[in-house]
Order: C-alpha cells, then sequence, then structure tokens
C-alpha cells in the first residue's frame, strides 16, 4: 500500500512556540530527498529512486501526485535506480550497500544479491536482469532475477552507470569515467565505443526511433546520440546533476541531485514538473557579507533574501571538497568545511579552489573556529581535533556520538554528543547540560547557548550562567519522522564516505537563529517577537 504526500514530511501541527518568539520558513520544503534513478513504471507513473532518503516514490504527470512506494526507514536502503520485470516486480539497486532487491507486486521485498560494490546501473529486458557497478573498475554482469546467480559480462569499467537494451538487442551503458558511451553485446562479445567527449553521461535511455538520449551530470545537457555514427544533438540545456531519464510516451523526463523532474520539451524548452530543493539540509553559517550558506552534502548554497537557493559549487563543480557536512564561514568568500570523505578543508567556491587541511578522518561533522583555530568532531572515532598548519591534535576523546562543535565564551569547545552538552578544556571534559535526547548542531551567543535536539524535535536555549533552560521550539520537521529508524548510509566512494544528518543552526547579526529543517528539506527561522 502507497501512502500519498504533497511533500516528503507533512507535520501534523504547526510548531508549538515559546511565547516572545516567532518562526518563518526561509525556504520551501523539499517534495524529495534528491531524485536520481527514473523508471516509468507498467501503471503509467514515473518512479524515483532517492539515495539519501532511502526511499521511492512515484511521480503522477498527469495531477503532479507524488506518493511513496518504498519509505525511509523501509527494507529498501540508498536507492539509486529501479527497474520493473513483465510482472510489475520492481528491482533496485541499493548502492551504499551494494545490493539488489526486488519488491515483489504484493509489497514483499528480498535482498536478490549483497555482494555488489557501488550497484548503480540497472535495466531488465524481456526477462533479463542487467546490473553495473558505478566505481572504477566496476563490472557489468546479468543476474538471475530468481535466484542472484551471476554471469560477468565486462569487469574493470570506469564507473559505469544507468543503461538500456537497445532496439538491436545490445546492452548500452555510460562510462563516466571515460566520459563515453559503450555497447556490448549481452550474450558475449567486446565492449565498443559509441560516442565520446560527451558531458560525463550517467545515464541512456532510447526514443522511438531508436535514438539514444543520454543525461549528462556535469554540463547539464540532455543529449539525443546516433547509435550508429555517435553524433549528437542537444536536447535541452539544464544545470549540472542530471542523474537520469525515463519517456512516459514519446514525454521525456529528466531528474536532477536536487530533486527536480523537468519535462524536456522541443526546440530546447523545458517544464519543471517538481521543483528542486534540499537533500538534508547540513549544517549552516552567516558569512561577513551576511549571508546564510548551506550545507547539502553534493550541493553548496547561498540562500538569498527571497528564499531562493544559489548554487555556490557541488559535486562536479571545480575545486568542490566532497560531500560537504560541517561548514563554518572563515572570512569573505571563505569557508572551512568537514566532508564525509574525511576531510577538513577550507573553500573558495568563487575560485573554485579548496585546500585540504587534514585527510583520512573518520566520519567528520561539526567545525568551528577559536583560539586555537580550526577544531573538528570526528564521529566514528568519538574524538574532537585541533587542525592546524598540517598537524592534527586530539583534544577529547571517548565522546558518545557527537555532532556539533561551538566555541563558549571562554575560548573552550562545547560539544554535542548522545544525551548532552559538554565543555572540552585542556584538562578535562564536563558536562554542561544533559536531559537531552539526540543534540546536533549548537551555536553560543555570549552566555546563552542554543541546542538543535533532532529525537525532541526541539529548539532549546540555556544561560550558560545560571542552567535555566527554556524550549524555544518544539514539534520542529527536524530528525526522522516519528516513528522511523533510518538505516545507515554507508557511502559511495569516491563520491561520498558514510552520510548521516545533522540538523544544523546559525545566527544572523540581527540575532535571528536559522536552523536546519532535515526531515522536510527546508531552513528554518527564529526571531525573538517584538
Amino acid at each position: 500500500m502507497t501512502s500519498q504526500q504533497d511533500g516528503r514530511f507533512t507535520l501534523a501541527q504547526p510548531p508549538v512556540l515559546a511565547d516572545g518568539w516567532r518562526v518563518a520558513r526561509r525556504s520551501a520544503p523539499s517534495r524529495l530527498f534528491g531524485a536520481n534513478g527514473l523508471r516509468t513504471g507498467p501503471d503509467g507513473r514515473v518512479y524515483i529512486a532517492q539515495v539519501t532518503g532511502s526511499q521511492i516514490s512515484a511521480l503522477d504527470i498527469g495531477t503532479g501526485s507524488v506518493d511513496t512506494v518504498s519509505a525511509k526507514g523501509g527494507e529498501i536502503i540508498a536507492p539509486d535506480d529501479v527497474a520493473f520485470d513483465d510482472a510489475g516486480n520492481l528491482f533496485a539497486t541499493e548502492v551504499m550497500d551494494g545490493r539488489v532487491s526486488v519488491r515483489g507486486v504484493d509489497g514483499t521485498t528480498r535482498v536478490l544479491r549483497d555482494d555488489l560494490p557501488c550497484a548503480n546501473g540497472i535495466t531488465v529486458h524481456r526477462g533479463r536482469l542487467f546490473i553495473g557497478e558505478c566505481r572504477e573498475g566496476g563490472r557489468l554482469m546479468e543476474l538471475d532475477p530468481a535466484t542472484g546467480a551471476q554471469r560477468i559480462l565486462l569487469e574493470n569499467v570506469p564507473s559505469p552507470n544507468a543503461m538500456e537494451v537497445g532496439p538491436d538487442g545490445l546492452l548500452y551503458f555510460p562510462v563516466m569515467g571515460a566520459n563515453e558511451i559503450w555497447r556490448i553485446d549481452p550474450d558475449g562479445g567486446s565492449p565498443e565505443t559509441v560516442a565520446t567527449g560527451l558531458g560525463v553521461p550517467d545515464a541512456v535511455k532510447f526514443d522511438a526511433d531508436g535514438y539514444l538520449v543520454s543525461t549528462q551530470v556535469h554540463s547539464g545537457q540532455v543529449l539525443r546520440i546516433d547509435p550508429r555514427s555517435g553524433e549528437h544533438t542537444v536536447l535541452a540545456n539544464l544545470n549540472p546533476g542530471l542523474d537520469n531519464l525515463t519517456f512516459v510516451g514519446a514525454r521525456l523526463f529528466v531528474s536532477n541531485f536536487t530533486g527536480e523532474i523537468t519535462e524536456v520539451l522541443g526546440g530546447l524548452q523545458t517544464r519543471a514538473v517538481l521543483p528542486g530543493g534540499l537533500n538534508w539540509p547540513l549544517d549552516l553559517t552567516v558569512g561577513p557579507d551576511g549571508e546564510l550558506y548551506i550545507a547539502d552534502g553534493t550541493y553548496f548554497y547561498a540562500l538569498r533574501a527571497d528564499g531562493a537557493l544559489h548554487t555556490l559549487g557541488m559535486l562536479f563543480s571545480p575545486g568542490y571538497p566532497g560531500f560537504i557536512r560541517g561548514l563554518t564561514a572563515a572570512g569573505q568568500g571563505e569557508f572551512v568545511v568537514t566532508t564525509s570523505g574525511g576531510q577538513v578543508a577550507r573553500y573558495r567556491p568563487a575560485d573554485g579552489e579548496s585546500d585540504v587541511l587534514a585527510d583520512g578522518l573518520n566520519q567528520l561533522y561539526g567545525v568551528a573556529l577559536g583560539p586555537r583555530g580550526i577544531v573538528a568532531v570526528e564521529q566514528g572515532t568519538g574524538r574532537l581535533l585541533s587542525v592546524d598548519g598540517g598537524r592534527t591534535d586530539v583534544l577529547a576523546s571517548g565522546l558518545d556520538t557527537p555532532v556539533g562543535v561551538a566555541i563558549g565564551a571562554d575560548g573552550h569547545p562545547l560539544v554535542s554528543e548522545r544525551g548532552r552538552i559538554v565543555r572540552v578544556s585542556e584538562t578535562n571534559t564536563e558536562p554542561v547540560v544533559d536531559g537531552l535526547s539526540c543534540p546536533q548542531g549548537i551555536l553560543v551567543s555570549g552566555e546563552l547557548l542554543f541546542i538543535v535536539d533532532a529525537d525532541a524535535k526541539s529548539l532549546i536555549e540555556v544561560d550558560l550562567t545560571s542552567g535555566a533552560r527554556t524550549v524555544i521550539a518544539s514539534g520542529l520537521p527536524v530528525g526522522a519522522p516519528p516513528g522511523v529508524t533510518p538505516k545507515p548510509l554507508r557511502g559511495m566512494p569516491p563520491f561520498s564516505g558514510p552520510q548521516g544528518p545533522y540538523a544544523g543552526i546559525a545566527a544572523g547579526g540581527d540575532g535571528t537563529l536559522y536552523v536546519s529543517a532535515d526531515s522536510d528539506g527546508s531552513v528554518l527561522a527564529f526571531q525573538r517577537a517584538g
């Protein structure tokens, strides 16, 4: 049974605010957790795989309604692409777990195979199931759709992606690492190059006339390619981050990492079907220019006053440091970031440059600038680190699932860990606030500490002098939806390491508090009334 939703998460009732506070949305909620693989289902709806949300949704292109087919917290984890067999069974690649699962028409799900690193591209043709591993040295294979038995078609392919069998019976697939499209006889043989010198193709399908249509993740183009000559024409010029495409009859729809679904019309014209938005969001910071900046993993944004997201960088743009999670402004146009790949970096998006300050770390989260330079949370080892001049020192260890970090008025770091906030000094680590559920983003303003508690769905103010505590807002769209226990997102090297939630917080010069509403994909702004 599917559940209909206009957004990816809808509050049962508005947040409850303390007296003297008001809240407004600074950006619109997202309809999806990004958009990856697309496939037209037997019912004519467009099925959308969403890696970061562990969700599969179905879009009715006639009404615009979006139904959840496989929900966050369900049995399918981080789906990247989907395909259907003739009986209507849905097959999904789970890129972060290296799995292929099948969801039967009766709604039951089983794992077909769990040993395919970076399983990504998938297609079914006349009862035959084909899979590709999107990694350096990836494999192309056929799986028995009943038993999962494997037959290798090709090995050592530089990142093959979403594939399709053509009218000639050959299997066509983009090869991202070579910036080419290849084909191979699924019954055996050597690969042939079909097209080269593209915009980094990541998906192919065939139109009714037997031409390849391919999305280009780097350039944002949608290309129509003659499979006989490799010559191509541009159907659309869209934003970089295109992921996949599907035809509904003669109508062409493409997906973007942002969750945008676009219909490609004739004459280079397009129509937005679903708007793009934030996948998370993660950490936030306000720059010296007063602008609000957002870390959203594969994207880095400035949030304009009108609520528009302005892309400053993304995974395939020059100098992008990687999947950004922790964020703090370090000067005009300069930021210190942490990535899910284990790097601390200094990032200058306008220049397309980043300098790696530390590497090889384990699940980095919050980052802050203090008297001792850069401090960063390493959740995988439960440590707080100092990064300075190419040297990394341990300031604290034994922390329990730490997430956020802020610098107190005395210059000492405060860290959010499971159930509490602690202060880290030169000699010890001591609790400052306890009795919390899952504190994540924290912010210090004078003697006031602001905490985003993801499990309690609350924004909390604590007076560090008196210990007085005020719940500014409860019932917020942060953390997992009620009743949902998300499965770990293990990451997909080299694009990202493990991906986890981080409801960040930042403050503007006028005292406005900005909070990452990662459940519904928006940014909330809290202000004192009056």
